[in-house]
């Protein structure tokens, strides 16, 4: 990594977490933040994170910096640039971390700011908000995606991947349209399925909630995402709401197809539905092909670190505990940990979830 000079806006959870995670690899590079909240700013200094305080996003002492990340939520974003193209020094980049690049993008076309701008969208995230949730691994084995502009220099592109790795993330360089189709099909249209499904047990239910009651395994896996911020994804939904409508009307006319096949009794073709879905499905992991069995596993949250597994292994190890699988979550954007760990009943799943909260890490379902 080149950049010596660093700023943030926004210094909440995220843009806490990726000045730390630089600050823990390059402890002289000089990070300067930006927020409404002074005492979380001061409280970042008196931490060590960042070594300037900036008094408004418009801080003449931004034009010192290398590099600017704008961390504030995505409707935010976009005004902030218009007050940092003037203050901005020859060599100077802008970056982001929304969900949604296209929006952004078109923003800085509007300013013609490609030359200075790269998109990004780190794929982790917490249900945890807030500068004192930050973590200095909150980036590690996430992929974290770089978006270009036309006018991006392969240098400047170079440079962000360098930072994304000083985090400890996996950087993919993606133009920025593609990655809104393909976030369209694989995050955002998740949640209105699984917020659709949700409303619907709710509004099908009787008085005796048994619908509420009896809703286990497969529906909760499936909607499980349903319980995220409101706010963040009406956001998320807004912005890239092209890609979203294209792929929900193709969505929409799989379930009619569904829908007209079951009325016709067309038994083959409904076998045909679970067929090839259950077989792309299998492609996504090394799992045995066949009936998915109950998911027994929860993700722990911890460094990459040399001897980090191995630990986690020991522990559980000794308490008699079998694991079925164990691997590195990449994309946490939901807030899941940094290490999955499966097994083969309920019983050993509950008996090492108590092992390793006995140990004080930190687990999430």
């Amino acid at each position: 990594m080149t950049d010596s000079k660093i700023a943030f806006i926004g210094l909440g959870l995220m843009g806490g977490s990726m000045a730390r995670g630089i600050k823990r690899s390059h402890p002289h590079v000089t990070i300067m933040a930006y927020m409404r909240t002074r005492s979380k700013l001061d409280q970042a200094k008196k931490d060590g994170i960042i070594d300037i305080v900036l008094s408004e996003p418009g801080d003449k002492r931004l034009k010192e910096c290398d590099l600017i990340f704008l961390c504030t939520p995505v409707e935010y974003n976009a005004a902030y640039l218009a007050r940092l193209k003037p203050l901005l020094k020859p060599g100077a980049l802008i970056t982001d971390i929304g969900s949604t690049k296209s929006d952004i993008h078109r923003h800085v076309q509007e300013l013609h700011m490609e030359s200075v701008f790269i998109g990004g969208h780190p794929m982790a995230g917490s249900e945890k908000t807030g500068y004192e949730n930050s973590s200095d691994h909150l980036l590690e084995n996430a992929y974290y995606i770089i978006t270009p502009t036309a006018q991006s220099r392969q240098e400047d592109i170079d440079r962000l991947v360098a930072v994304a790795r000083t985090m400890g993330s996996i950087p993919i360089v993606l133009d920025y349209n593609r990655h809104d189709q393909i976030t369209a099909a694989i995050s955002h249209l998740p949640h209105i399925v699984a917020s659709t499904l949700v409303n619907l047990v709710k509004d099908s239910d009787k008085e005796d909630e048994l619908m509420k009651r009896l809703a286990a395994g497969g529906f909760k896996d499936i909607t499980r995402i349903a319980s995220s911020s409101p706010e963040m994804w009406q956001q998320i939904c807004m912005t890239n709401r092209g890609n979203l409508a294209h792929i929900l009307r193709s969505y929409i006319t799989s379930l009619e197809n569904a829908l007209a096949q079951l009325e016709a009794k067309d038994s083959q073709s409904i076998y045909r539905l679970f067929e090839t879905s259950r077989d792309y499905r299998n492609t996504f992991s090394e799992q045995s092909k066949g009936p998915i069995d109950p998911d027994y596993s929860f993700t722990v949250d911890i460094a990459d670190e040399v001897g980090a597994i191995s630990t986690i292994s020991v522990i559980l190890a000794a308490g008699g505990v079998s694991i079925k699988n164990i691997g590195i979550n990449h994309n946490r954007e939901h807030g899941e940990g940094a290490l999955r760990i499966a097994f083969y009943d309920k019983e050993s799943m509950e008996k090492a979830w108590e092992r390793l909260k006995k140990y004080r890490y930190e687990l999430m379902m």
